[in-house]
């Protein structure tokens, strides 16, 4: 491995975000206080709020530079995004919000967007 590459994996610098900037966060400090403190239970704890079609039977394996996250899982991303949050009573929710030039705007429902992936073109 380069120099470069070996350098990029030993980076020990931080850069604090301004209080301004922190205060408006959806995580807030005690988040990655408990991230840092064990960061496989963390992640571990974060993969289990989704639903896996079949469960992980380990949380990392760590070969530097490569991370392989939650080896021999299985879970189906689209499901997870949608069909789960219909399955329980969010389908009338907001799912997609597009916003753009004045009187330019889309709102669909997480119903809504479900009908549309599930369509074949």
């Amino acid at each position: 491995m380069s120099e470069a590459l070996s350098n990029l994996g030993s980076e020990n610098r931080t850069f604090a975000p301004t209080e301004a900037f922190a205060s408006q966060a959806n995580a807030k400090q005690e988040i990655y206080e408990r991230a840092d403190k064990d960061y496989l239970a963390f992640w571990e704890e974060q993969a289990n709020n989704l639903y896996w079609h079949k469960k992980w039977d380990q949380v990392l394996d760590w070969q530097s530079p490569f991370a392989k996250w939650f080896i021999g899982g299985k879970l189906n991303a689209s499901y997870n995004a949608l069909d789960r949050h219909v399955l329980e009573g969010r389908g009338d929710r907001i799912a997609f919000l597009f916003e753009g030039e004045p009187g330019d705007s889309k709102q669909i429902t997480y119903s809504q967007l479900l009908t549309e992936v599930k369509e074949v073109r």
